[in-house]
Order: C-alpha cells, then structure tokens, then sequence
C-alpha cells in the first residue's frame, strides 16, 4: 500500500459539485428504490437488479447495514433501510463520506413536491450547500407564470417573445449576483441534444417555438422545453451571461435515462458552441459516458473545458469505473477535472459513489505510481485537486479543505 495516497484517496476531504437533493422522510418510499443504481425507467428497471453494479451495491450496503448471511442481499438492503429512522439513516450513510460541500441542482423533476430545500442538508456537510441554476426548468416556469397571468388576454406572440425573452434574461442576471448560485446547468442533452447551433436564431424560429410551447400549455397545462430553436437561444444567454460572471455552466453529457438520443450525447457535439464562447467555463458532467474520450479531448484542448467524473459511481461495475477513470486521466489536464455524485433522492446513493470513488482512485492511481508513471507525491495531488481543489477554484468557493475530515485507519 502507498500510505500518503492511500490516506489522500480515503480520507480527503471531498466537495460534490453536482448532486440533487433528498427525499423528505414522509416520501422516502415514493420512488422505486432500483433508481439508486441504474438510469433505467419503467419495465427496464427491473432487471437493474441483475446487473454488476446492483450486487456491488447490494454487499456495500449490507456492510454498512450490519447484513451478513442469507440477509446480506439486495431484497434484504431495501427491507433492513425501512428499520431505520430517517436521520438516522441519513447520517449513517452521510458520516463516512466526506463530504465538506454539495452544490446541488434543484431543477429535477419531482423536487419540488418530494425533496428537501437545499439548506436543511446542511447539516451533514462541513460547509453550507451551494445551488447550481438548471436553466431550462427556469425557463419553462417562467414562460408558465406569464401564460397564466395572462390567461384572460392572451399575449399575441411577439409581445409574448419579448415578455419571455426580458424576464429570462433578468432571471440569469439576477442568479449571476446570487452568491448562493455558483453556476448553472443545462440538460440539452436531454431535450434536442448537445449539438447547439452558436449561430443567431431568428425571430420567426423563436416565435414558431413559442407558439408549440403554447399549444403543449393549453393541451396538458404544463410545458417542457423540447424546441431545438428556443432551447439553444436560451442556452447562448445563459453562456454569455455565464461568461461575463465567471461561473460554469454545467452540461448533461452522456449517461441518462432512454430520454436522451444517445448519439447527440457525445460531447463532440458541442466543440462549435465552445468555440463560440471561449470566456465561459464549460463542465462536462457524468464522465460524458461512454464517451470519456471525446470529453477528455475537448477539456486537453480547449482552456474553457473541464470534465466532470461523476455518476459512474455506482452506476456502472467498478472495472469499467477504472477504465473510465483511466481514460479521463489519459489526456484531460488533471488541474482540470472534477468529481460528483450525482446523487439524488437518498442518502444511500452519496455513500456508494464516494466509497466507490475513493476505492477506484487509489487502484487507478497506486498503477500508475506502481509502474513508474507517477510518483506517489503526484498521485496524491491528482486525488487532492480532483476532489476537492479544482472545484473550489472554478466555482470559486473559497473553502480551506478539512483535512481531519476522515480518519482513515491505515
């Protein structure tokens, strides 16, 4: 064992710079708890729980959970959570992480009605939660409020572009100034993909998807963005405000849910927009998985491009985390690339991403050292900017690392 990287890998402090909140106790049970290891919905999920990184989670949980035998099984994992008092649980699978700060999106569907405010999850971190703007969802509840208010007389379109247009922008700039908001986020991906057109968008185009946008309103009184025109209009106000600030915007890429068009999740597809904005800091979240290598290609050759390692933990077997981390660490600058859960709903997702995490780091980086191509001074400087430096510096936090987090017993 490599003692100071071992005590680095296990024991540094971490923060997480993107994850979503908790479930409120009352709603603990109000989702299908397979979401905790697999992106897959419906019918699909299912068979989550044939899959490597269900039975990891299964033993990794049992342990924690004081399971052996016959109970030491994913069946047993869900009955044996249901014993515990909700903060209990909480802390239990909170304390070992450490984790010194969360910067949380809160713009997933279902928070609003089922999660905790961002504030109250201070209480298991050394420093209080930060939020993370998700710029379509602001959108979308803005366009809503301005229908309803003007329900009776409706707006013809183009008062109602302007309208739209004026109070988003407001939005963003007033997040800009907001020193709980450190950055934003957009889930492109998810709706008309990562190939967003940096040329201006016209009027026409605009007023056409406004006008869809409407119509969804009427029939299901609800609107989702899906307007390729208006979502990448919104996403360049947003990059030029995001610029001028000084705070990323974060970018779905990748690993999600069948929502996505899998082939316009490669990150590849946005080297036209980063090249429009090349003030703004760009950070591609969830590994880009699987297309690691795409998104270490951009963050080696644009300044503006950093490349985030989350999600695959523990949503994929631990082999195929280490060659995901050994792909990001094949050309990405390691002063440029950040580690996430992308935890929601449960305490439990935290626990298993930051354990598996720190398990990979050390096996990745213990090879390298072990081979000859670090020394075990420089792996411990990638494990403390990878965790903890790099993100205090982009989202410019100003936090000092709680060295006496963790003390692991090595």
């Amino acid at each position: 064992m490599y003692r100071e990287l071992a005590k680095a890998a296990f024991g540094y402090p971490i923060i997480d710079n993107h994850a979503h909140p908790f479930l409120k106790s009352k709603h603990r049970n109000s989702i299908q708890y397979e979401v905790l290891i697999s992106e897959a919905h419906g019918d699909a999920l299912n068979d989550a729980v044939y899959t490597l990184p269900c039975l990891r989670a299964a033993a990794q949980l049992s342990q924690l959970f004081g399971l052996t035998g016959e109970d030491a099984t994913w069946e047993g994992v869900k009955k044996k959570r249901l014993e515990f008092d909700y903060a209990e649980l909480c802390k239990l699978c909170m304390e070992p992480t450490g984790i010194q700060c969360i910067l949380f999106d809160d713009g997933l569907g279902g928070i609003a009605e089922m999660a905790e405010e961002l504030n109250w999850h201070d209480k298991y971190t050394r420093n209080p939660s930060k939020r993370i703007v998700r710029l379509e969802v602001e959108g979308q509840n803005i366009l809503q409020d301005i229908l309803v208010a003007n329900d009776e007389s409706p707006l013809s379109i183009d008062i109602l572009c302007d309208t739209f247009l004026k109070e988003f922008t407001t939005s963003m700039n007033n997040a800009a100034v907001d020193d709980h908001v450190v950055g934003y986020k957009s889930v492109a991906c998810y709706r008309t993909g990562l190939d967003v057109d940096p040329a201006p968008c016209s009027a026409d185009k605009l007023y056409e998807c406004l006008s869809s946008a409407y119509q969804q309103f009427m029939e299901k009184g609800s609107i989702r963005f899906e307007h390729k025109a208006l979502n990448d209009h919104l996403v360049k106000i947003v990059l030029d405000i995001a610029g001028k600030c000084k705070k990323p915007i974060q970018f779905h890429t990748g690993l999600g849910d069948n929502d996505i068009t899998l082939t316009k999740s490669s990150p590849a597809h946005m080297q036209p927009i980063i090249k429009a904005f090349p003030d703004t800091i760009f950070v591609l979240l969830h590994s880009s998985y699987p297309y690691t290598r795409d998104a270490g290609y951009l963050t080696s050759v644009y300044k503006n491009v950093y490349l985030d390692f989350g999600e695959i933990f523990p949503f994929i077997s631990a082999d195929g985390q280490r060659t995901v981390v050994r792909q990001v660490l094949e050309l990405a600058p390691t002063n440029k690339i950040l580690w996430s859960t992308d935890a929601a709903w449960w305490p439990e997702r935290f626990y298993l991403a930051t354990v598996q995490a720190r398990e990979v780091m050390y096996e990745v980086l213990a090879g390298f050292v072990s081979k000859g191509d670090l020394t075990e001074d420089q792996a411990v400087s990638v494990v403390k900017m990878a965790f903890f430096e790099n993100a205090n510096r982009i989202y410019m936090l100003g936090l000092q690392p709680n060295i006496n987090i963790l003390s692991p017993q090595l």
